[in-house]
């Protein structure tokens, strides 16, 4: 019966990683073992678990529990992407936010984590056509954890959004993989044009506190923005820059800053 049920459930060492941890944690605090058991041990998988979570979180007189689990549980069945981007998601907050210590922080308590899951599912649903549930999904992700991203928006693996407040992400905005950014970020418009009007962020770049990337415009892949910028033009790769408006101020330092989270402006 082991090896007929291990031949079904290929080992995941990221999921057993977690309830791992989510064993520890109860026997250090019980009083946490009901939420523990009912966020994470209680599915046998990571998938169930995120959509268990989604459909917590997000649940309302408006939607309940019930049918946003199945929501999210089909959408974790149709595509595969979602589970490996989550992944991949949780690795990035477990590897760059300093005050992330076991793998399940970010699944139970990291509201960046959590939205960003939530966006996915979103993002899924406008992809199948089903327009205004995916409109509903962000308004729920806005209203519960303070992260505004349009389902249209088309983020990659690997995304860290630390502190996770005042986040606006555009309709029409690309983030490429292993990005990184900190509270209050805003990819947005210039105005009230249509169309293709939000920016498009490379690969593995480091997005500062504050900072506002306006415009059909293109940031670099290993660029930083320094908090508090203002972005209005495009930013060419492995540069820093800073301002209101933004200039270049420097190179990026490194090749990859959003993995390094180095914000320190060079003199």
């Amino acid at each position: 019966m082991g090896e007929r049920k291990a031949k079904l459930m290929p080992i995941d060492p990221v999921w057993s990683r977690v309830c791992d941890e989510a064993e520890d944690a109860i026997r250090a605090d019980p009083l946490l073992g009901g939420m523990i058991h009912s966020s994470l041990l209680h599915h046998a998988t990571m998938e169930q678990a995120l959509a268990y979570r989604f459909s917590f979180k997000l649940a309302s007189p408006e939607m309940g529990e019930q049918i946003l689990r199945e929501i999210a549980d089909q959408a974790y069945k149709d595509d595969p992407a979602l589970a490996a981007a989550a992944r991949a998601d949780l690795m990035a907050v477990v590897d760059r936010d300093p005050a992330c210590h076991r793998y399940l922080q970010p699944i139970l308590f990291f509201k960046g984590y959590q939205a960003v899951q939530a966006y996915r599912v979103g993002h899924w649903l406008w992809q199948q056509g089903r327009i205004d549930l995916a409109y509903f999904v962000q308004m729920r992700v806005s209203e519960a954890f303070g992260v505004d991203i349009h389902p249209g928006a088309r983020i990659g693996r690997g995304l860290m959004i630390d502190h996770a407040h005042s986040i606006v992400i555009g309709e029409t905005a690309v983030v490429g993989d292993d990005v990184s950014m900190l509270h209050s970020v805003t990819l947005g418009g210039t105005g009230k044009e249509d169309g293709d009007r939000h920016p498009k962020i490379g690969d593995g770049v480091l997005i500062g506190a504050g900072a506002k990337v306006l415009g059909n415009i293109h940031v670099g892949s290993s660029s930083r923005i320094a908090a508090g910028s203002v972005v209005l033009h495009d930013v060419p790769r492995c540069v820093t820059v800073a301002g209101v408006p933004a200039r270049m101020v420097g190179e990026a330092g490194c090749s990859n800053p959003a993995l390094t989270m180095d914000q320190v402006l060079p003199e």
